[in-house]
Order: structure tokens, then sequence, then C-alpha cells
């Protein structure tokens, strides 16, 4: 019988590698740090080491299609599929580029690729699996300053993929053809792209418990908290192995859990949405 499996994409540092740090004390079976770089994520498993922590490493760039679907048949010969996926990585830019095209980046990585993610991922998740998705708060908030019709949307039950796929597509259209309004930045790009990630949680939530209803799958989405990486700031209040807590929590969900799923957690609790 194949070794259960933990795969954590962006776990070269910050959030993401204080997830497969908790991972490797307390899941049953190898965990996977995922990255970009192979020299970065090699040198992170070996700092790893050094703690007494093992953690396996496979070069994984959810940006390029050919290494999401180089990775999932990985996982899939190797081990069946996967029992843990937590999809953290994400960018938030700090260039001085145009509005439009802090849009079309940071949707491209943090909404479009790890949509593929899933998209190829979701497959291969074993029954009793879990699927975490590193969103934010900001994401809420995002959403509240959204016109009225498409909060409503991104608030409806019946909002399909293909129809939030085209919503998001939209946004960054939007952005890349009109002029710059106040308030247009990268921290706000970086928060709708986090709507768009929260709902489609939602939307696959939804498709497991209508495609799968026995598998015992639970999916969602959550906030890590303000933690301290170099994509925040160090004024930020939790640490990397504070903002774990959450996904961590999420991705060992005990068997026989019903929920949390498709929903939208926080410090460890369902928030509205």
């Amino acid at each position: 019988m194949a070794s259960r499996v933990a795969v954590v994409t962006g776990g070269n540092k910050g959030i993401g590698l204080a997830i497969v740090q908790a991972l490797c004390k307390q899941f049953q079976g190898d965990v996977y740090l995922t990255a970009r770089d192979v020299g970065r994520g090699e040198e992170a498993v070996e700092s790893l080491s050094s703690e007494g922590l093992k953690a396996k490493f496979h070069q994984l760039d959810i940006d390029n299609l050919n290494s999401i679907a180089a990775a999932a048949a990985f996982f899939k010969q190797s081990y069946g599929g996967v029992d843990v996926l937590v999809n953290n990585a994400a960018i938030l830019m700090s260039s001085a580029e145009p509005y439009g095209v802090h849009m079309d980046v940071t949707f491209k990585t943090n909404f479009f690729a790890t949509r593929d993610m899933l998209t190829h991922f979701m497959p291969l998740v074993k029954a009793g699996g879990r699927v975490v998705n590193v969103s934010s708060t900001l994401g809420r908030s995002a959403l509240t300053q959204c016109d009225p019709a498409l909060q409503q949307r991104f608030r409806s039950e019946d909002i399909g993929e293909d129809e939030l796929v085209g919503l998001m597509q939209q946004m960054v259209d939007k952005a890349k053809n009109e002029e710059p309004k106040e308030g247009d930045s990268p921290l706000k790009a970086y928060s709708l792209s986090k709507t768009g990630l929260t709902v489609l949680s939602m939307i696959l939530a939804r498709r497991l418990s209508k495609e799968r209803p026995n598998d015992g799958i639970l999916l969602n989405a959550c906030c890590p908290g303000w933690v301290r990486t170099d994509m925040t700031s160090p004024e930020a209040s939790k640490s990397p192995e504070e903002g774990a807590i959450t996904p961590v929590y999420l991705a060992l969900l005990p068997p026989g859990a019903s929920e949390p799923h498709g929903k939208f957690v926080s410090d460890q609790k369902v928030q509205p949405w």
C-alpha cells in the first residue's frame, strides 16, 4: 500500500515552510515541500533536516502547466494520488508598474495558476483527503468593495467555475483597459485575487459533495492572518509558525470529520462570507 502523502506549494519559505515544518511533526506519511526554484527548495529541506525533520522535495512552478502536469504524474505514479494538498504559493507585487500589470500578474499566480493546480490535482485526492487553499481576509474585504451585482454572484451558491473564471478575467481586462482609480494598488490586486480563490474553493467543495459524496474529502479556504514574511511587513502580528496553525488544522482534520467543508476559515473558526 502506498504511503500517505502531503504536498505543499510555495513551501521553501514563510508560511509555506512553517506549514511543511508542522506537517513533518504531525502528519503520518511523507511530506513534500514544493518550490519553483530547485536550489531554494532543497536548501529548505536541508534546514528542516537540521531540525530533525524529514521533508521531501519536488520541483513545482504553479505558473507552468508542464510543471504542474509533471508533478501530478509523479504523485499519481508514486503514491496513487495525494492525501493532503495545501495550495500556499502566492505573490504580492511591490513594483511601480501600472495597476493593470499588477492585476494581470497577481491574478495569474494567485487565482488562475492555483486553479490549474486544482484542476490537475483534484482528481488525485484520495478518499478522506484534505485540500486547503491559503486565501486571505483581504479577499472578504475586497468583496465588500465590489458592486452589489458582483457581490451577489460571488456569494451565490449557483455560481459555476466557468462563470467565476470569466468574471475574474473581466476584472483583469478592465484594469488593463481603464485609467487607474484612487485606491488601485498591488494590495488591491492581491485582495481581489484572494476573493476569487475563496469563491473557487466553495465551488469545488460543492462539486466534491455532488460528485464524490462518499469519499469524505474536505476542501476549505483559509486566512493564516497577518504574518511576518518577506511579502508582508516586519510589523505583522503573527510569526510564520502562528500563521501555519489554521492551514495545518484544516490539513489534519480527523478521519470521519464532515466539516468544515467549502468554508472560509480563520483562527480555526468558520467565518462569514
